[in-house]
């Protein structure tokens, strides 16, 4: 059974982090196990980015997401069900993976974006790179429709 079970989450995304998180809850449920909800920034602290924002700016962004991050696990965590969140930096699938490592994830439960006609057989580009890259079991939310 799973005990730490990692939940990248999209905040931008409308519509896909939500699914993923119901499929987390449900196994966290089963299993007993803690929801770790991980939302990952651009690398505003790139040398070359942060000449463009003010440390500040950077600060209250982080503070923003951070609230965001709560107030979407308020809406669809049960509260029977323990989770944290985080909110890191850096490349989206590197940082995924990374965190999994760091809080001993056994699950890592994401949202694959829908896509056009033409590439729909294809998952979103960080979910395929977390698959082919990820030590521990990955599942992957489609959407539906």
């Amino acid at each position: 059974m799973y005990k730490q079970i990692l939940v990248p989450v999209d905040l931008n995304e409308k519509g896909f982090s939500d699914k993923a998180i119901k499929t987390a809850v449900w196994h966290a449920k089963k299993a007993g196990a803690v929801i770790h909800l991980l939302n990952v920034l651009p690398g505003i602290h790139m040398s070359m980015v942060s000449s463009y924002f003010p440390k500040e700016a950077a600060l209250k962004m982080k503070h923003d997401v951070e609230l965001q991050l709560k107030t979407f696990a308020d809406q669809y965590v049960d509260d029977s069900v323990v989770y944290k969140t985080h909110v890191a930096e850096g490349k989206p699938y590197t940082t995924i993976i990374d965190y999994a490592e760091k809080l001993g994830a056994d699950l890592i439960v994401m949202p694959s974006h829908k896509r056009s006609k033409i590439d729909k057989v294809v998952l979103g580009s960080v979910a395929s790179k977390v698959v082919h890259n990820s030590p521990v079991n990955v599942l992957v939310v489609k959407p539906q429709g």
